[in-house]
């Protein structure tokens, strides 16, 4: 596993990751009110909410979720999150969330902490690796599909925004052991 913080560049913006820490549920919050509601239908929770921080700042402390936070500055421009369900039926499943601010999305940030979370998630002894966004999150799904996850299941009209639309919810996975030793060609042997 990586060591934090750790500076990375972002073409040129140098980013800090580190973890995720009580402290940091400030301005986790200032962060995610930035973002668009349709940015955030993935998520079985609304992060805009600032008892859903606490709650996810509460599973970091009780080891369900480990989560990284990139800093630009002061300010907090993106976020992952691996979560386990260690007592439910699928233990060795990890779910990987991401969420980049608008202004850092292009420059690797996404990517960095794709490989990042999923080098923490193998550590940590996951075998599959899943993610969840809407169909039209084009970039990211780009994103994780050239990181070998593929396409598992499309769930029509399972999420619903607060206008009270209804959006489909794509789910993609990873089996790590089917990729076992290629891993490096999905660019994971620089975070090892």
């Amino acid at each position: 596993m990586s060591d934090f913080p750790q500076t990375i560049d972002c073409k040129g913006t140098p980013v800090v990751l580190n973890s995720f820490q009580v402290g940091d549920m400030a301005a986790v919050e200032a962060f995610a009110q930035t973002l668009p509601v349709h940015d955030l239908l993935f998520l079985g929770r609304d992060i805009q909410h600032p008892k859903v921080i606490r709650a996810w700042a509460e599973s970091i402390v009780e080891g369900d979720i480990v989560s990284l936070i990139a800093w630009l500055g002061p300010k907090v421009v993106g976020t992952s999150a691996i979560v386990r369900d260690r007592l439910g039926w699928s233990p060795h499943v990890a779910e990987i969330r991401l969420l980049v601010s608008e202004d850092m999305r292009g420059l690797g940030l996404g990517r960095m902490l794709l490989q990042h979370s999923f080098a923490m998630a193998v550590d940590s002894g996951a075998e599959k690796l899943i993610a969840r966004m809407t169909p039209d999150q084009k970039g990211a799904i780009s994103m994780f599909e050239e990181m070998g996850f593929r396409g598992e299941a499309l769930l029509r009209d399972h999420v619903r925004d607060r206008n009270g639309e209804v959006h489909d919810l794509a789910i993609f996975s990873l089996n790590v052991g089917r990729i076992g030793a290629s891993h490096g060609a999905y660019g994971f042997s620089e975070v090892y």
